[in-house]
């Protein structure tokens, strides 16, 4: 029931029922939506600067994810950063220290230029772009990884076939000979002890005492051990592979037998006379894929500069070999 308000009129001295303009109605009800309208405005002012709107809900929860992502893609940089100083530190050690080659192209330095062109327009790029370049920089990164870790596969091979190489070049002399005493006649024409012409000498003689050890100079293994009417004597002949082949001639006794694998500075006969021969030595030849060369440049891993200088120079002297 709508209750009825009245008041004390003084000038009637009487009771009278009040009545409300509409005037003052419209004024009352627009006060009150004005008021609340305020009020509104200033508690969402108040909770938008502690809560936050909407849409500020939307970036910040957006803004998680990126930050999220970011740190998901530096661990992901992180780790191909490590890879990378791995595959430096042996690209150092491969192609710096190993093959003595530069392994940066002058095409990879240009690219460098270009790498920071891009750096430019990437950080003008919105979030999103940002994250989608980023990817992109990655995958193709990864792809490289990849590619570059097949060539360095490639390359180890090349490492233990150069080790293979090394260990099969002729690299010690056959006799010991620390004073180079035991040269007596090098590589090139020399005067035949028996037939006094000038006749090529394909390989170096060193006169030591019957009995003296014979040393392989190279890994290999045996192809001929054993006696020879071509003037050899006894002999032996190891195939060293990728093209290398020593002979060892004028042996007193052979040691070494047909398929034998040797090493470098293992016994293989001890020296002699047999053959033509005019006294006891060692005639000693280096073979290259069936071509005679000088042995004497094949003695660097047991001669000093020095006394390799002093060896070339005995080796190079005219006189008569000793077969």
């Amino acid at each position: 029931m709508k209750k009825i308000k009245y008041f004390y009129n003084t000038h009637t001295l009487r009771y009278e029922k009040l009545i409300t303009p509409l005037r003052v109605k419209l004024l009352r009800i627009f006060g009150f939506i004005a008021a609340a309208l305020v009020t509104s405005v200033i508690i969402s002012y108040f909770a938008f600067q502690f809560v936050g709107s909407p849409h500020e809900k939307l970036l910040v929860s957006e803004n998680e994810r990126l930050k999220n992502r970011y740190r998901d893609l530096r661990e992901e940089v992180g780790d191909l950063q490590q890879k990378m100083s791995e595959l430096e530190k042996r690209d150092n050690n491969v192609y710096r220290s190993i093959f003595e080659a530069a392994p940066i192209p002058d095409s990879a330095r240009a690219k460098a230029i270009e790498f920071q062109k891009e750096v430019a327009l990437v950080e003008s790029m919105e979030d999103d772009e940002l994250v989608s370049s980023i990817n992109a920089s990655i995958k193709n990164l990864t792809n490289r990884l990849e590619a570059q870790k097949k060539s360095y596969a490639t390359i180890e091979k090349l490492i233990a076939n150069k080790e293979q190489l090394l260990a099969a070049t002729p690299a010690i002399q056959p006799v010991r000979d620390q004073d180079l005493n035991h040269v007596a006649s090098g590589f090139g024409y020399r005067i035949d002890p028996i037939y006094k012409t000038v006749k090529m000498h394909a390989g170096l003689d060193f006169a030591a005492p019957q009995g003296t050890p014979i040393y392989a100079t190279a890994d290999g293994v045996v192809q001929l051990a054993g006696f020879s009417d071509g003037g050899y004597g006894n002999h032996v002949v190891i195939n060293h592979s990728y093209g290398y082949e020593t002979l060892y001639g004028h042996m007193v006794r052979v040691k070494a037998r047909r398929g034998q694998r040797v090493k470098r500075g293992e016994v293989v006969g001890y020296v002699g006379s047999t053959g033509k021969s005019t006294g006891p030595h060692l005639h000693y030849e280096v073979h290259k894929n069936g071509q005679k060369l000088d042995p004497v440049y094949f003695f660097y891993k047991d001669l000093t500069p020095g006394q390799f200088n002093e060896m070339l120079k005995r080796a190079q002297a005219s006189n008569q070999s000793f077969d």
